[in-house]
């Protein structure tokens, strides 16, 4: 009795295990999603990294040392040529200042030498006693003494007020040399600045720019510099202004490049195409976007659908060819922007590719259910 219940309960278990196999085995195959190739233009890009600059930025620097007396704009303040931006009260060196007192009482003595000269040989060139080859060299040392003279006083009041006018004023006016805005001014009332010569670059008082003519500054890689090419159009993206691009037009590819973390880089130029709509500042940071190939209406498929051969390591994708069953195709390719890769040859239109990391929603379902 014991036996019998026992083998029983043995080909109950044996006929849920042949239930089990049976619906495992009824379960449908693996049915993967597929994409057809498709028409789409295709760009590659190169990126570069940099800033946008006015074309040109003046430095106005003082022609004279002192301390800055007043400023008279602000920046961000659009001036014209000539305008004055800030006045310099003159502090006199107190050596160079005696020294030019000292040269001023030597030239008066030889000036007053001079005179006496010229009045007694006058009174003896008048009576016919000198000849007038002699009186005219005294003459002539006469003159040169009293503009001596005048030089030495007017050498001696630039010293003291910074100026030989005849005004007498202490102050040094700083005006513009161009016209544009103010970006900068380093300097404040009180500050002691230098004058510009040739040993020594000078103070400078403030920064002016057009802000009507910018360009972009930035930097490329070595691997992509080959591909560019002056008068190439690009896009400009400012990281200030959001979802607008400016055009630009690329007018300058350095011809040597210098190596930053391990990799060379070659600085590139273009020039902006402004909107009146938007106030772009110098030194926002920009990408430039630059389109080193292009192709039109090319086949294409998206670049997920590509297996490559462990092998050889070249392209194929699998397409259908029935019911859950795919065949595989070597295939050639083209550029890729990253998302779409342009095809050569190896499929048509009308295939449809697998896509091989996704199954079908339908197959995802039926998982569930079960």
């Amino acid at each position: 009795m014991k036996k019998k219940i026992i083998f029983g309960i043995i080909a109950v278990a044996f006929v849920a295990v042949l239930i089990w196999f049976g619906k495992m085995n009824s379960k449908p195959a693996v049915d993967y999603e597929t994409e057809k190739p498709f028409k789409a233009t295709i760009e590659r890009k190169a990126v570069a990294t940099g800033k946008v600059v006015p074309v040109e930025e003046v430095e106005i620097k003082p022609q004279i040392s002192g301390i800055i007396d007043k400023i008279f704009v602000e920046e961000g303040a659009k001036i014209k040529k000539g305008d004055l931006i800030a006045t310099v009260r003159v502090v006199p060196n107190e050596q160079s200042l005696s020294n030019a007192r000292g040269r001023i009482g030597s030239i008066q003595i030889q000036l007053n030498n001079a005179k006496i000269s010229y009045d007694r040989n006058k009174g003896l060139f008048d009576k016919g006693v000198i000849s007038r080859a002699d009186f005219e060299n005294i003459e002539l040392a006469y003159s040169q003494a009293k503009q001596d003279l005048q030089n030495a006083q007017n050498d001696y009041q630039i010293i003291k007020k910074g100026s030989a006018g005849s005004g007498g004023t202490a102050n040094t006016n700083i005006r513009a040399t161009t016209s544009g805005m103010i970006l900068e001014i380093p300097v404040k009332e009180g500050y002691q600045v230098i004058e510009t010569n040739n040993f020594n670059a000078g103070t400078t008082i403030a920064f002016i720019a057009d802000m009507n003519k910018m360009i972009f500054e930035g930097q490329v890689d070595e691997a992509q510099v080959g591909k560019l090419k002056e008068d190439s159009d690009i896009e400009v993206v400012l990281g200030a202004i959001d979802k607008k691009k400016f055009p630009a037009k690329l007018t300058f590819i350095a011809p040597k490049g210098t190596e930053e973390n391990g990799a060379v880089q070659f600085k590139i130029k273009a020039d902006v195409s402004l909107d009146d709509d938007y106030f772009v500042r110098a030194g926002y940071s920009a990408n430039a976007d630059i389109v080193l190939e292009k192709k039109d209406s090319v086949l294409s498929i998206k670049e997920a659908l590509l297996q490559f051969d462990r092998k050889t390591e070249k392209p194929y994708v699998e397409v259908k060819t029935g019911d859950d069953t795919y065949e595989r195709k070597d295939i050639e390719i083209g550029i890729s922007d990253g998302i779409n890769v342009e095809i050569i040859s190896g499929v048509t239109k009308d295939d449809a590719i697998k896509v091989w990391n996704k199954v079908s929603k339908k197959l995802d379902d039926d998982n569930e259910n079960n």
